[in-house]
């Protein structure tokens, strides 16, 4: 990678990192974006899996007084169900899937009917939650919006969203690594260079840690206002990148 490229990755994370911190979601989006503009997509997956899981198991820590963790079983429950029956398979996307995914699952799941709508609160809403996040995972290597429209809807406090949302995506993460290195995804395609892993860990933290007085400062009606206006936008930008790589092919 050149020194644009490592200080573009390192910017992205830091950006995404604090996305996520503020909002709880919608940065894992905006990091796989970067990141597939800049790798391939194996590599862009383990690099993205390792950034987020540090991600959000700092935000988990930052937060842990507000994590559900009975919310965060029945979602592993549901990932675990997932995991089993897609661990089998070896599957890689290629760019055009990745960002056709991406963009098409907020506009699916957050403007289905509400008595349609699985909330991650309601009755089996988060084992759902789990199964859905790992196949939309293990299909299209990215899943964060899945977990993002199903918390969108709950009532919970933005704390609270902030880190269950946190202690779920880094099971997800978690799960998303073993999948691609069982897939045939190794590590040491990603880089070549771990010292980028730790760099990215780094930064992922610092935008993490940035982001807490400002979730400190927006209402619960400003923070469900802004994660489904930053889910649109940015779901729109995806599907129009996929769907001019689907024509360029």
């Amino acid at each position: 990678m050149s020194v644009f490229d490592i200080v573009f990755v390192a910017v992205s994370v830091l950006v995404a990192g604090f996305i996520s911190g503020v909002f709880g979601m919608a940065g894992g989006m905006v990091l796989i974006g970067a990141l597939l503009l800049v790798m391939p997509v194996p590599a862009a997956m383990v690099l993205h899996g390792v950034t987020q899981m540090s991600s959000n198991g700092w935000r988990g820590v930052v937060w842990r007084g507000f994590v559900d963790w009975r919310m965060v079983l029945r979602f592993s429950a549901g990932l675990l169900v997932a995991s089993a029956l897609f661990f089998s398979v070896r599957y890689v996307p290629d760019r055009a899937v990745v960002l056709l995914c991406l963009g098409s699952v907020p506009f699916i799941v957050m403007l289905a009917p509400v008595p349609a709508m699985l909330q991650v609160d309601r009755p089996w809403g988060a084992e759902i939650c789990g199964f859905a996040n790992a196949v939309v995972q293990f299909v299209a290597g990215v899943s964060g919006p899945v977990l993002d429209a199903f918390f969108a809807r709950s009532m919970m406090d933005r704390r609270k969203v902030v880190a269950t949302k946190a202690a779920c995506q880094t099971v997800a993460h978690f799960a998303k690594l073993v999948y691609f290195m069982h897939a045939g995804s190794q590590i040491g395609t990603a880089s070549g260079d771990l010292w980028l892993f730790g760099l990215c860990v780094a930064m992922a933290v610092a935008g993490t840690s940035l982001s807490r007085s400002v979730l400190e400062r927006l209402t619960d009606h400003q923070f469900r206002m802004w994660t489904r206006g930053i889910l649109f936008v940015v779901g729109a930008i995806y599907i129009a990148q996929g769907l001019r790589l689907l024509y360029l092919r």
